[in-house]
């Protein structure tokens, strides 16, 4: 008769198979063969392997949380944190207090101060550095100049870390002459970088809130949004409509 060959599982060489109980979570040949077919459930990871899982998890979702939290919300839930969560929050509250601080200095004013004489050293030459100050010199019953600060209001709201700063004018500069009002001078730290005397310097009652933010915007002292001088387009439009009402030399030949 034929000799059996041996069993490459059992060593044996009768043909006949040993039971054998093998540990299915045993790191073997054979049983990712079985894992494999589906005989054999997926292996089942340690225990600690799983913890670490779970603390990493667990880490991941408490960063998460403090990120997404206000400060107000830290202070409620710093108990719910351990020693080295507390270390990084209190890293990441130091630089969320640094930036609203921040947000707070650059945005702090709003609105338009009114200043006289005695305030003008401290409020504009002294003002603090990399600060921006825009001074407006009026007087009362000029409309031009009431139209000015009814802008100034609105461009103190949308660029508040500016200061804008209005004062009759007489009360800052003694014998200060009507026919130079109304009068803005721009500062950035102190010194005066642009300034615009007279009524015509401004086009009139017809200057817009937009052109007097180019305006400044030309000097540095605000960013804004605007892509072209706005009394531009008004420009054109004048000479568009002035062609279309002088009538062409053809026009005037053939009326003849």
């Amino acid at each position: 008769p034929a000799r059996a060959l041996p069993c490459p599982r059992c060593e044996t060489s009768t043909g006949v198979h040993r039971a054998t109980m093998q540990d299915p979570n045993a790191d073997t040949e054979w049983n990712d063969i079985l894992r494999k077919k589906g005989i054999l459930p997926p292996k089942e990871q340690a225990k600690d392997e799983e913890v670490n899982g779970e603390q990493i998890l667990q880490q991941q979702s408490v960063v998460k949380t403090y990120e997404d939290m206000t400060l107000e919300e830290l202070e409620e839930n710093e108990d719910e944190f351990n020693e080295e969560d507390e270390r990084a929050i209190e890293m990441y509250r130091q630089q969320r207090i640094a930036q609203w601080q921040a947000t707070q200095l650059k945005n702090k004013f709003g609105e338009v101060l009114e200043i006289s004489g005695q305030d003008y050293v401290q409020e504009v030459t002294k003002a603090g550095k990399n600060l921006w100050v825009v001074l407006h010199l009026y007087k009362q019953g000029i409309p031009l100049c009431t139209l000015i600060n009814q802008h100034f209001t609105g461009l103190a709201r949308k660029f508040p870390h500016v200061k804008f700063v209005k004062a009759i004018s007489t009360t800052c500069i003694p014998n200060y002459p009507d026919k130079n009002l109304p009068s803005i001078f721009v500062y950035f730290e102190g010194d005066i970088r642009a300034q615009f005397i007279g009524p015509l310097v401004f086009g009139g009652m017809n200057l817009s809130k937009d052109e007097l933010e180019w305006k400044l915007s030309e000097t540095g002292a605000i960013k804004t949004e605007l892509e072209e001088n706005p009394r531009k387009q008004i420009e054109d439009q004048l000479m568009s409509s002035v062609r279309c009402s002088v009538p062409s030399k053809n026009s005037s030949d053939s009326d003849e």
